[in-house]
């Protein structure tokens, strides 16, 4: 249970009202995919991030106009009632747009910077220097982010080389992980020299492989107490993106490693971007570090279950609690910790009910045609006939009410 796991203890970082490190929860973070530019799509895509869960939301800053367009974007959340931390997201020219357009900077609440792609040679530590200049004038925190993809090449070369030395030689992988972190504490130690504190740095070591993911946040998380956000980068589209992503992510989270995650997927066509914060917050939830709303417990279904009654109610009361949440969790303090049990059949139904918080047990193929309901372990209705539903989720409602109600 996460309750006996010992998180890795790190340095506190506050992003706009959100804290980030071990004394306070593993947060979820996300990413817009419009073009930020365009203040109205960007501004609707952050509120529907946030409504989800997301608690801080990214925006690429690749452009003069987007650049121009964050503060306004921040003020238009400010107006909606969203005070969601923006983060902006900088390659390449991310020292000249800060430069040109400070307010920018002055806007968001947080840089994020990947060392690898601020440049090359005496100019990558200019540009790097210029962001993190902008970082302090503005008591702004910043991730420093490296990936697999986009890994600083002078760093890269500069470990091949020693690697040949070697009496016996590591691996590519491995020299390729172990320049993703010295790339990044490189850049820590940097990014300190020019005056940002510890309390003002986030790490990321992405990769889109969950064995060297793993790998390389075991090893980084034992050279730094700063916070760590942790994410399979690319991890893909729909069931392969989500498994991978829960798969690699669980494992770093089981170790007590990892301070914010971000579920990395490519959209379905015509899906929304929501998807990833709604995948994060049931990792999250399943491992037990955080509880979001109740759990609906439901049986597979088999060969005692040949109608879809079960299957349809179970999603019924999902969605229910998913809709309502948002007014529960204002006035029923703990009622997302509850537990509800659908289950389609005696053979575990009346016992998974019973373990709930509150249960129902549907008849399967050939039993008699009545839902027993469990409240705490004991039976306390029996329900029949057509509107058995309606009939469990006004049962929940009123439980809820007497149970969670002030």
């Amino acid at each position: 249970m996460a309750d006996t796991i010992v998180r890795r203890k790190t340095t506190q970082v506050m992003v706009g009202n959100v804290g980030i490190g071990s004394d306070y929860p593993i947060r979820i973070q996300s990413m817009t995919n419009t073009d930020t530019e365009d203040v109205i799509a960007t501004t609707q895509q952050i509120m529907e991030l946030a409504d989800v869960g997301s608690e801080l939301v990214r925006i690429t800053v690749n452009t003069d106009k987007a650049a121009q367009a964050v503060p306004e974007i921040v003020n238009r959340l400010a107006k909606y009632g969203y005070d969601t931390p923006v983060i902006g997201d900088f390659h390449f020219n991310g020292h000249r747009l800060l430069s040109k357009t400070p307010e920018c900077a002055a806007a968001l609440a947080k840089l994020r910077i990947n060392p690898g792609n601020v440049g090359r040679g005496q100019k990558r530590d200019e540009q790097f220097a210029s962001l993190i200049e902008m970082a302090v004038r503005y008591q702004k925190p910043v991730r420093i982010g490296v990936n697999w993809g986009s890994l600083d090449q002078e760093v890269l070369a500069r470990l091949f080389t020693e690697n040949q030395n070697r009496e016996i030689p590591l691996s590519n992988d491995m020299i390729m992980r172990e320049a993703m972190i010295v790339s990044a504490m490189e850049s820590v130690a940097y990014a300190k020299s020019l005056g940002l504190r510890n309390d003002q740095m986030i790490l990321s070591v992405k990769v889109s492989q969950c064995q060297d993911l793993i790998s390389v946040y075991q090893d980084i998380a034992g050279k730094t107490d700063l916070p760590l956000h942790l994410g399979l980068t690319e991890a893909g589209m729909g069931t392969k993106g989500i498994v991978a992503s829960s798969a690699a992510l669980s494992v770093i989270l089981q170790q007590g490693i990892g301070d914010t995650i971000r579920v990395s997927l490519t959209p379905l066509p015509g899906a929304p971007r929501t998807e990833e914060v709604l995948v994060g917050k049931d990792i999250l939830q399943s491992l037990g570090f955080r509880l979001f709303t109740p759990k609906v417990t439901a049986c597979p279904g088999c060969g005692r279950t040949s109608s879809d009654y079960f299957q349809r109610l179970a999603q019924d009361i999902q969605g229910y609690l998913d809709d309502i949440m948002p007014k529960w969790k204002t006035v029923y303090p703990g009622v997302e910790s509850m537990v509800v049990a659908v289950m389609g059949c005696v053979v575990n139904g009346p016992g998974e009910s019973k373990l709930a918080n509150i249960g129902i047990s549907l008849p399967g193929s050939g039993e008699a045609p009545v839902a027993p309901v469990y409240e705490d372990g004991q039976k306390t209705v029996t329900l029949k006939g057509d509107h058995i539903a309606d009939e469990f989720i006004e049962i929940v409602k009123q439980y809820v009410e007497r149970t969670y109600g002030q």
